[in-house]
């Protein structure tokens, strides 16, 4: 009996500690955009701490675990709580959302820098990149601007969204290598639109725009059209899913551009 006793009780303290486990995600998860650390590397940080502690019997040692904060201040390791401002709806499947900062503070984000929203749909903890609208220096608030999906799972829960709710963002991630008055120069150069349009006409585009835009998805054969167009070495930027990208560096290269001449957002 008393054996029996032991056998039991190591199996409750077995199951606690699977109870404290963390939950590996799931690829929806994951906003694909690069961030350092992603969702999987907080993971993979959760998962060693929770195995040192299981390890020395020591649950206290899970208490450190830092997920969210209340501080109003961006970091990329722990999510950050910021009050709903305000909701626009611009178009049928646009909204405008603005969040508070404290005081007369400012994200003060760098060319190209992205911050990552944190929501839950369905029990589904799911993680999404945005940047955010406002101005650079803008006191006291952000803005976010977002296209929401009929089937998306992030579009779900920010469709919920009304002014005096909390969510979550962490970052900044990413970031545009330019140098004021040094690679002005290079910027210019660049002859690649993507229209992110159902419009397929051109006509509607300004005249100086027409000639040099292009509709409908990149080729490769494309791409090496317009690269070998240019007069000097284009520089390229790229944005969109994750899979585009890797198109799009995959046919540059292909055309005969380094990478050092093409920055993927």
């Amino acid at each position: 009996m008393v054996l029996r006793s032991v056998q039991w009780a190591m199996s409750d303290n077995e199951q606690d500690w699977l109870a404290l486990r963390p939950q590996e995600p799931s690829p929806s998860q994951c906003c694909g955009s690069g961030c350092k650390p992603c969702i999987y590397d907080v993971y993979e940080k959760e998962l060693a701490q929770w195995e040192r502690a299981k390890a020395m019997q020591d649950k206290s040692l899970l208490l450190g675990k830092k997920e969210q904060s209340s501080n109003s201040e961006l970091n990329p390791d722990t999510f950050t709580a910021f009050s709903v401002s305000s909701v626009e709806q611009l178009t049928e499947d646009t909204y405008q959302y603005k969040f508070e900062l404290p005081g007369n503070s400012s994200l003060q984000l760098s060319l190209g820098q992205h911050i990552v929203l944190r929501g839950v749909v369905n029990g589904l903890e799911v993680q999404r990149a945005y940047t955010p609208i406002s101005p650079r220096n803008a006191e006291g608030y952000f803005e976010v601007l977002i296209k929401c999906y009929e089937a998306g799972l992030m579009s779900k829960y920010i469709k919920t969204w009304k002014r005096g709710d909390v969510v979550f963002w962490r970052g900044p991630f990413g970031g545009f290598p330019y140098q004021p008055n040094k690679d002005l120069a290079r910027y210019w150069n660049i002859r690649i639109f993507y229209v992110l349009s159902q419009e397929t006409s051109l006509e509607k585009l300004p005249w100086s725009y027409q000639e040099n835009t292009y509709t409908g998805r990149l080729s490769e054969d494309l791409m090496k059209t317009i690269v070998n167009s240019c007069r000097r070495r284009p520089f390229v930027l790229i944005c969109g899913s994750s899979a585009f990208s890797e198109d799009m560096s995959r046919y540059l290269k292909a055309a005969g551009v380094e990478e050092n001449s093409y920055f993927v957002f």
